[in-house]
Order: C-alpha cells, then structure tokens, then sequence
C-alpha cells in the first residue's frame, strides 16, 4: 500500500463549474475514496413555498435552476393541477412538451460546451455555445424570456405560439440539428476526447440501479428508465422511446445525450406539426383542496420528483423537490472510485451536475 493522501477539490475550481466540495482520498495518483460536500448555496425555496400563495409560487420554483428553470415550473403546475383535478387544454399540454424539449436541448447543448472546456477544446466550446443561442432565441420570441420563462401557469401556459412562428421553430431547429451533427461529429471520433473519456468513470448496470441513477446516467449503463414513458404531456402520443447505451462510461454518457439531442429535434418537429387548434387555458380561482399529489418529471439531467400537500387554503402546507443531481451524487461517487486524479473533473461533469437544484 501506498502513502495516502486527502486532497480538497472544491468548490472553486477552474473546470468545475458547480459549488461541490470533495476530500478525494489519493494513492499513487489513483481515487481510493471521494466524500462529497455540499450546501455552499443553499436557498431554503421549499421553506418559501409555504408563505406564497400557488398561483404564484411558480416564479419561485423556476429559480430552482436556470437551466432547467421549464422544467422546474412545468413540474410544480402539473402537481398542483393532480392536486385540484385540473384538466389542462390539449393546446397547452402540446405547448408544454415542445417547450420542454427544446429546454432538454438548451441544456445537453451547455453541457457539450462545458465538456469540450473541460477537455482544453476552446474553440469546440465555443461554437457549440454560438449554435445553442438559436434556442434560447427561440425561447426569447415565444415566452419573452431566455433563461427564467414564466410561461407555466396552472390551468395551462400563458402565452400562445401562432402557426408562423411554429413554422420558425421548425425551420431553426433544423438549421440547428445540421450545425449540431458537424459538432458532435467530433465529440464522437475524435481520437484525443475519446481518449479523455472511453473507459473512464465506468458504472456498471448493476451499480446504476443499486445507487438508484437517473437520466441519462443511468440510461447510459442500460438502465430502461425515463419519466416520459408515464405519458407526462403528450409524449406517449408521439411515439416516444428512451435513448439507451451501454458501456457506462463517461464516452457512453457523451453519446446518450447526443443522441437525446437528435430525439429532442424530432420531437419539436412532430409537435409543432400535429399542434390541435383551441385555448391554452382554464380558469382556475380559489384555494387548493387538502390532500395531496406527487409527480415524476424528466428533467434533461434525469427524473424530479415534486411533491404538493394542501390543507384548503391558497397556501402549500408543504412542497416538496427532489432533482436528479441529488441522485446522481452517489453514482459519481462510484464512478471516481479507482480512477486517475487527473480525469475527476471529466467524471464529475458527465453526471452533468446542477448543486443550485440539489440545494433547494
């Protein structure tokens, strides 16, 4: 046995870009042991749930995360609407999911970029951020925000999206989709990433499914899991399938997402071309009901879990999120376990982690 020695890493780190600490045990320049730290940011949301009233609790749970700030707010509406027994127009159910991909595709889109810095690759980093703007552009015309959207309300989304601009969205996706392909070209074959990321972090089936790993972790591994399988929205009306690999290294979790970024281009396509004519959405007034509703999401980085209990007044007695990061963190663990001190910001940033999430 080697000398042992603990090394801090976090959370100010030139690569990493989330505030996680870890104490990475070393010997002889391998990870023996990595506990993770976390708290750095932590913003006590789901204590404010309780001192605002539903109908605008949705501002506040959309900046859970930037990132995934749609998701979040599609969440949080959706249980509140199982809660009440609210039925959402077709429209808006539509809206919802071709709102929500593209926010799967903004986020796989960031992750690319960051995993091309992480690797030295500037300019690839670069580029990829310059194709991602055309989303978030599209974000921009249809909700009136790039980054926090504030389009989801309950009894349906708050804004409409007339037929010539789903026509724009259609055609900058697939401007968008023949930029991405040069992209990921090299994120698939170029010899030096695959040296950087073919064999590293392995999680087996076996562990994705003990440590219980979600999103495209898990899927990664082999996992067959993904929320959209639920009938969430209108996925199981467009012929949805989860994208599955194998290897479960940081190689396989790279190719997942690529390959979700081209589902995520078809699924906006199909969307905007099947979108049924009518309202967006329903009146709803008065308290919330007392019981309570739990949902399952599928976040771009994985399944959320959002939790509601009412007591029959216009105030949550309690709210509650669980996101796929905190899901994530002991996989990665795993995942570190054995592996060169030098790829540990490769390994943790495939779990692609978002701590602002984690800490609600």
């Amino acid at each position: 046995m080697g000398k042992r020695t603990v090394i801090p890493f976090g959370p100010q780190h030139p690569i990493l870009p989330e505030p996680v600490h870890l104490d990475l045990v070393i010997e002889d320049e391998k990870v023996i042991e990595a506990v993770p730290s976390i708290g750095f940011i932590h913003r006590g949301l789901e204590k404010l749930a309780e001192v605002r009233e539903y109908p605008e609790l949705v501002y506040v749970i959309e900046r859970i995360c930037g990132i995934c700030s749609f998701g979040h707010g599609l969440g949080y509406v959706t249980a509140v609407e199982g809660l009440m027994g609210v039925e959402v127009p077709e429209r808006a159910d539509y809206l919802r999911t071709m709102w929500h991909e593209l926010s799967r595709i903004h986020s796989h889109m960031l992750w690319l970029g960051l995993t091309a810095d992480a690797l030295g690759f500037e300019s690839l980093f670069m580029h990829t951020w310059k194709v991602r703007e055309r989303i978030l552009n599209m974000f921009d015309l249809t909700t009136g925000g790039r980054v926090i959207h504030s389009v989801c309300k309950v009894g349906g989304v708050r804004r409409d999206v007339e037929e010539e601009m789903l026509d724009r969205i259609v055609s900058e996706v697939r401007e968008t989709r023949k930029e991405t392909r040069k992209l990921t070209d090299v994120f698939l074959r170029d010899t030096s990433v695959k040296s950087r990321l073919c064999g590293v972090g392995i999680l087996s089936k076996e562990d994705a499914e003990e440590l219980c790993a979600v999103g495209p972790v898990a899927r990664a591994s082999g996992v067959y899991q993904d929320m959209r399988l639920n009938g969430m929205c209108k996925y199981g009306e467009l012929g949805f399938e989860p994208v599955i690999g194998e290897g479960g290294d940081c190689y396989a979790r790279c190719k997942v997402r690529i390959s979700e970024l081209n589902q995520s281009f078809d699924i906006v396509e199909k969307t905007a071309s099947v979108m049924p004519d009518g309202p967006v959405e329903v009146q709803v007034r008065g308290p919330l009901q007392a019981g309570e509703f739990m949902m399952r999401l599928e976040q771009p980085r994985g399944e959320a879990l959002y939790y509601v209990r009412g007591n029959g007044t216009r105030y949550l007695e309690r709210m509650r999120v669980r996101t796929p990061t905190n899901m994530n963190l002991p996989s990665m663990v795993r995942m570190l376990q054995g592996c060169d001190l030098a790829d540990v910001p490769v390994i943790i940033l495939t779990i692609d982690p978002c701590i602002s999430c984690t800490e609600r």
